[in-house]
């Protein structure tokens, strides 16, 4: 039933009633059901002890390379195949069991680390006593007592705390990032229960929402029931303390549990993000289909030619194996069999083991960001973070750069500059964060002093400055609670807030003699010039957020009531009824054009019955449990208007160190880049020139509303087009980006309301067209964009605008903020900076680094280095592949298609496990083809790899046909030698498996080589692995023939060699194909880069020229013994390659 106290009551059922001290509400006010909820258990981890092999079993082989060698290894065991299911099963069984092991001691520690929490104690009022439980065993609806710098158990409603004024300080490192005291208040008619027998005497419900994730979102009204009438009151997130966060300066709270174990906000913000592809394992899926389609048509066509080859009588059934009858008549099942016994048999040109091998290169990858000591911070004492290695390779193919402005590219260090009342400006000495600098001992002032009428409104301005705003004062020395560094000039007390724009206002002011003191008891207390305290009661906060733009305090002072608002100019003009506007408006430009941000400051007084009245708006808001933001949003706009003009602030934001840097080796590197920012065009586009992502020679083509306003945005669409189109003759920008010098630098200016408009479906009509598509067409013509006054959500759709425009170009999204978050999480790359505004946008990005200038490293030296890895691992994989299996294809037609298999059955299950996987693991992991310091000076060569240019498909297509092609000479190179069947001196014959085992060792010695040639980073571990696998090879061999195991059935391979070793002719075959195999891809190098040399290229061999002068001059200076341990250390390959490998032997 509903009560009188239920104000704001609506149909909504997704809510939760909680009883505080599990209480029942007395009888006749509402039904008591008592709910079910979970205990406060956290499970972060996936598995159980029971249902680890069967789920992580499940998820495996839901992968499709996994489930394919899966049926392969089935098939084997069911049908007489030509191959054991060793060869099979073995890989796969590798492969689960690695990565099974992986996943398992992963999700070991998480048990650990869910154990360690689950098992702390935490001290719960249970009948007026203080009793201590493990953290698990608490449930919704229990006292908590919580003391200071102790962590919440779960999400807490405060009730009380050690403090008079019934409020707590609190950190929230733990959640978002910041590090600053955050106050959270306990309700009126509960802050004075401060005992556990006084606690304990409360009864009262709490109404709330259901959990959801969004930490700075609460809706909830507490029911205290009193010896009159019962009593509601609204909850909020200032209310709330989440699970996670830790109390400081406070001695003690207490407070009830409502949200416990998997349904706390950080629990329910451990759901990982939607998963990113990266456009190299698109193209590996693409390549995957292929070689699948390759290795069907193999199936088939051996299929066809063995009935073809069987349509002899004589050859299907010679006299010693004639077939029954039965057996003539199922051709079809036959068929079938022997297609899938080809199948198997050509089944290994899938590379299974290549998805552990890319796994492997981008885990162990990542931790080089990690390790990077030029990408940390000593300021900050932070590293490069790595969050998910799956896009390593994606840094090295980023074409559009979005940026968020403040913070990002700037510090976020706001320096209070000026402000501007009534016309009149005060500079006062520098003040930078509560900093206030050497020599800083009075006030200048630009303009002469306003006169006495207008003082008044001078300090009016000063107070509102010093009310409006959410600072904390953190005191180091207290002495009766009053503040003796503040009245004694000593820094003995700082501010402190999340936002840096406030504490640099309130600074500003605190230099232009007004001090903000202390909020104590709800009311606001300001020293004034003449050192006398004044004190206002703070009735109402209209908190800040981004789509107002504004925010504003309601204060009593002396009977009278004011509102006093600031914001940004956008949002307060249009309210503003009175004020000198036109001259604060033309200082606020002035500013902006200065790159300095600007707020303006209003006011209004309120009587008693305005007053009256919107409290009673703000209580019918804040006591909804449905739509309450809208409802309050609604309230605001009511609130805030007829204000009258007090003046304006400017603080600047300094540009970040190196950051212009960074965007113009972005540039050259052939990677636009955009701002994306909620500032005033003015500001961002000063900003912008001191990046240097305008230039003084860039031609501005604006689209903002003053534009649309004089022109319809239809014409003024088609104009910039043909502007930047009559330049280009019709081309996008990137088909002559070599030629940039000689064509005009075009910047674009956009605002948030024309961007709207924009966005808008295509109108219809003659004179309209698709908005869209002729926006895209001008940006794709310009160097750099600006988007300012840009909602978070717009951010995301210009970012989803561009991934989704007909080049489907690679993008980032860097910020710092939450207003961020939804940019970072739509592009395919995105990056955090461990900012001042939280960690919200470290949380979900991909990646994490401490400053702007990083993104240069991140994106020239690693992204090219991770991108140039994988490419080739992911080429050389299906290479070696095509080399093992198209000789096992040709061998069919000299076995009369009787799926006889080439190789022994311990080549084919190892040639990808052992034989071949760690010199390219190694190679991916340390390949640098240019040195980094180059990499770095020369931005150009990140185009040599744009456009995903390693994978395309004619490369995909060289690198098949060439291993087509070394698979042809190994075969009928060893089968010409075989002719002549007296290989031996004894003169006894070669078998089979010597003939495969030749074509194997060729294989094994041919693909190993062929990796070493494209090496060009030496070290004594590429040596170690790639000669180290080719010696492994042979003493398998040595030792898998040489010696008679026991738990074979048969060793085919006893003897065989050791044998082949024996001949000279058979060492005189293996060097000569070796060769014969190599040397078309080394000519073939040779000529490229003799005549159609790369950018990367020409580096390189200046480099090698360089490094000759300098060994040179070594040679000369240095002794003879020295000469010959350098000659001895460098002379592996030249003597086979010299113009390709010199850069190899040097590095």
């Amino acid at each position: 039933m509903c009560v009188p106290y239920c104000v704001g009551e609506e149909n909504w059922v997704d809510s939760r009633t909680i009883y505080i001290g599990h209480k029942e509400p007395p009888p006749g006010t509402e039904a008591f059901i008592q709910q079910r909820f979970p205990d406060n258990r956290i499970v972060s981890s996936k598995y159980t002890f029971w249902n680890f092999i069967p789920k992580n079993m499940f998820e495996q082989f839901r992968r499709v390379a996994n489930f394919y060698f899966l049926i392969i290894f089935l098939v084997q065991l069911i049908i007489d195949t030509p191959t054991s299911p060793v060869t099979s099963g073995l890989p796969l069984f590798f492969v689960i069991t690695v990565t099974a092991i992986k996943q398992g001691y992963e999700d070991w520690l998480r048990h650990k680390a869910d154990n360690a929490v689950n098992q702390c104690p935490v001290h719960v009022v249970h009948h007026g006593k203080v009793v201590r439980k493990q953290s698990r065993k608490l449930r919704v609806g229990d006292v908590v007592l919580v003391k200071e710098d102790e962590a919440f158990p779960c999400d807490l409603i405060l009730l009380s705390s050690s403090r008079d004024d019934g409020t707590c300080f609190v950190t929230t490192a733990s959640l978002d990032g910041e590090s600053s005291h955050k106050t959270y208040y306990a309700v009126q008619e509960t802050k004075a229960y401060n005992a556990e027998k006084e606690v304990d005497t409360i009864h009262a419900t709490i109404e709330c929402e259901q959990p959801q994730p969004d930490l700075y979102k609460f809706v909830g009204r507490i029911n205290i029931y009193m010896t009159n009438e019962p009593v509601a009151r609204p909850l909020g997130s200032e209310n709330l303390l989440l699970r996670g966060a830790t109390l400081k300066n406070t001695e003690y709270i207490y407070a009830v549990a409502i949200y416990t174990g998997m349904e706390t906000k950080m629990a329910l913000n451990y759901q990982s993000k939607s998963q990113k592809r990266s456009a190299v394992e698109k193209s590996m899926n693409a390549y995957l289909v292929v070689y699948l389609c390759i290795l069907i048509s193999k199936a088939l066509i051996n299929t066809a030619l063995k009935y073809v080859w069987q349509s002899d009588p004589n050859k299907d059934e010679p006299f010693y194996n004639q077939k029954t009858e039965a057996e003539r008549q199922r051709h079809l099942i036959r068929a079938f069999t022997d297609f899938l016994a080809f199948m198997v048999l050509f089944n290994y040109i899938i590379p299974v083991s290549m998805y552990v091998t890319v796994e492997m290169q981008k885990f162990l990858g990542s931790y080089f960001i990690m390790w990077d000591d030029e990408m940390f911070d000593e300021e900050l004492g932070e590293r490069a973070v790595v969050n998910t290695s799956d896009l390593n390779e994606e840094l090295g193919q980023v074409e559009y750069v979005f940026t968020d402005k403040t913070g990002t590219l700037t510090e976020n260090n706001m320096e209070f500059i000026e402000c501007c009342v009534d016309g009149h400006v005060y500079v006062p000495h520098a003040i930078c964060n509560g900093q206030v600098m050497p020599g800083a001992a009075g006030m200048d002032m630009i303009d002469s002093s306003p006169g006495p009428a207008a003082r008044e409104h001078e300090e009016l301005f000063f107070r509102a400055l010093c009310l409006c705003h959410t600072v904390q004062v953190k005191e180091e020395d207290t002495v009766d609670g009053i503040k003796h560094g503040i009245h004694q000039g000593k820094s003995t007390s700082f501010y402190i807030s999340s936002s840096p724009d406030e504490v640099a206002l309130v600074e500003g002011m605190k230099r232009l003699g007004f001090t903000y003191l202390r909020l104590k008891d709800g009311r606001m207390e300001i020293l004034n010039r003449e050192d006398e305290v004044e004190k206002f009661d703070l009735l109402e906060v209209l908190t800040f957020d981004s789509v107002r733009r504004r925010m504003s305090v309601i204060v009593r002072a002396t009977g009278e009531v004011y509102l006093f608002c600031k914001g940004a100019d956008s949002s307060i003009f249009p309210r503003v009824i009175s004020g000198k506007v036109d001259q604060v408006r033309a200082r606020v430009e002035q500013n902006a054009v200065e790159g300095l941000r600007t707020l303006c400051v209003a006011y209004r007084s309120l009587n008693p019955e305005q007053y009256e009245e919107v409290f009673q708006q703000l209580n019918r808001a804040k006591l909804a449990l449905q739509d309450r933001d809208k409802q309050l949003a609604e309230a605001y706009d009511l609130i805030e208007k007829d204000l009258i003009l007090l003046g304006a602030t400017a603080v600047e934001d300094r540009l970040q160190e190196k950051a212009a840097d960074t965007i113009e080796s972005l540039h050259k590197a052939g990677i636009k880049v955009w701002v994306l920012t909620g500032d005033k065009m003015e500001t961002a586009a000063a900003t912008c020139y001191a990046s240097k992502l305008f230039h003084r020679n860039t031609q501005i083509l604006e689209l903002t509303t003053k534009r649309t306003e004089e022109q319809s945005l239809h014409d003024v669409l088609f104009e910039l087009s043909r502007t930047v189109l009559r330049q280009h003759g019709g081309m996008t920008r990137d088909t002559f980006s070599e030629l940039s010098g000689d064509c005009t630098d075009y910047g674009l200016i956009i605002d948030g309301a024309t961007l709207s408009a924009v966005m808008r479906p295509g109108q219809e009509g003659s004179n309209s067209g698709n908005y869209k598509e002729k926006f895209l067409e001008i940006c794709r013509n310009c160097s750099a964009v600006l988007c300012c006054r840009m909602a978070p959500l717009q951010k995301a759709q210009i970012v989803k605008l561009i991934k989704a425009s007909e080049e489907h170009p690679i993008t980032l999204a860097i910020g710092d903020g939450a207003n961020d978050v939804s940019m970072i999480l739509e592009a395919h790359v995105g990056i955090g900076i461990m900012g001042k505004e939280g960690r919200q946008a470290v949380r979900n990005s991909d990646y994490a680094i401490p400053k702007f200038k990083h993104l240069k490293k991140m994106l020239l030296v690693h992204g090219h280095y991770y991108y140039i890895r994988i490419s080739e691992l992911v080429q050389y994989f299906f290479y070696k592949n095509v080399c093992f299996i198209f000789p096992q294809f040709l061998y069919q037609f000299f076995c009369g298609f009787s799926q006889q298999p080439l190789y022994d059955t311990a080549y084919l299950t190892l040639y990808n496990i052992s034989f071949t996987s760690l010199p390219i693991l190694l190679y991916s992991l340390m390949e640098q083809h240019i040195n980094m310091d180059i990499l770095k000076k020369d931005p150009c060569l990140y185009r040599d790899i744009a456009k995903n240019s390693l994978l395309r498909w004619p490369t995909f297509i060289y690198w098949t046909i060439l291993g087509v092609y070394d698979a042809i000479v190994m075969f009928f190179g060893a089968y010409f030698l075989f002719d002549n069947t007296t290989f031996t001196s004894n003169g006894q014959m070669f078998g089979n498996w010597t003939f495969g085992t030749l074509v194997f060792t060729v294989l094994v010695f041919t693909v190993t080589f062929k990796l070493a040639l494209d090496t060009h980073y030496w070290t004594w571990i590429n040596h170690f692995i790639i000669w180290g696998s080719l010696i492994f090879f042979v003493v398998f061999s040595l030792l898998w023939g040489g010696i008679i195991w026991p738990f074979l059935n048969y060793q085919r391979m006893y003897y065989v060699f050791m044998q082949m070793l024996s001949s000279g002719p058979a060492w005189l075959s293996i060097i000569l194909l070796i060769t014969a195999s190599l040397l078309p891809d080394v000519v073939k190098k040779v000529i490229w880069r003799t005549l159609w040399p790369t950018t990367t290229e020409r580096i390189q061999v200046g480099t090698n020229a360089c490094r000759n002068r300098e060994k040179l001059s070594l040679h000369r200076s240095n002794s003879a013994p020295c000469l010959l341990q350098g000659r001895n250390q460098f002379c592996i390959f030249t003597f086979k390659l010299p113009a390709f490998t010199q850069f190899t032997v040097y590095y």
